[in-house]
């Protein structure tokens, strides 16, 4: 069973200022251990989610949604979405523009920011829970945007106990992480390979199955590509 060291109810939250009325709302989330990756018997499940305790010391921040359009044109004065809307999750970025996006926050706010390890994404997803979802061992549209036809807004969909919305479905979000496909026992703070090809992206999207949109559920893709189904959230150092 995962263990934090705080509640959801006395969850902090930073809100970060960007101009022009925007801000960038993150969750702290405690430091804990989890079990990373799923059971072999759960529904979806893939060959590269090997089952393992991990540990992370440090308690972190993340996100509260997806970045979306209007924060990405705040910072970075263009909005590359092919689906345009200023409450959507800004797409077709790839992860080395996010590399960019975060390099002015950190310019601009005395540093820290960066993406979320895919252990951080995980533990964050699935807030306490050992279930497939963070809402038990089944999931609804009611509940995520999954098995539908377009992306939504950020926060249309419920919170999970950490108080994170769109961790299952909507758009991909890439993790800091080069992908492994597997993964080797026990770990402290993992950080992924040291180098690699792709990167891991996690969540699911609005079109995928509920298989797909799974807590434990990963996929990969070159740091260079762009897709209309691809976003990403912020952490930061706590």
């Amino acid at each position: 069973m995962a263990t934090t060291s705080s509640t959801a109810s006395a969850r902090q939250q930073l809100s970060l200022p960007l101009g022009k009325g925007i801000a960038l709302e993150l969750v702290h989330i405690p430091a804990g251990s989890f079990q990373m990756g799923s059971p072999e018997a759960e529904h979806g499940r893939r060959d590269d989610e090997t089952q393992h305790p991990v540990t992370l010391t440090k308690s972190f921040y993340i996100g509260k949604h997806l970045v979306t359009q209007q924060q990405w044109e705040q910072v970075m004065g263009s909005n590359p979405s092919m689906e345009k809307g200023p409450d959507l999750p800004v797409t077709d970025v790839s992860w080395d523009e996010c590399q960019e996006f975060l390099g002015k926050l950190n310019a601009a706010h005395h540093g820290g920011f960066r993406m979320p390890t895919e252990a951080e994404w995980e533990y964050a997803c699935r807030a306490g829970t050992t279930t497939t979802y963070a809402f038990g061992n089944t999931i609804t549209r009611d509940e995520a945007n999954f098995d539908g036809v377009s992306i939504t807004p950020v926060g249309k969909y419920p919170p999970n106990a950490f108080g994170l919305h769109d961790m299952h479905g909507n758009v991909w979000e890439w993790c800091n992480d080069w992908y492994a496909p597997s993964h080797a026992g026990a770990a402290t703070d993992p950080q992924g390979p040291a180098e690699g090809e792709t990167r891991v992206l996690r969540g699911g999207t609005f079109f995928n199955s509920d298989a797909f949109v799974r807590s434990a559920n990963r996929v990969n893709l070159s740091p260079t590509n762009r897709t209309d189904i691809v976003g990403f959230r912020v952490a930061r150092e706590a």
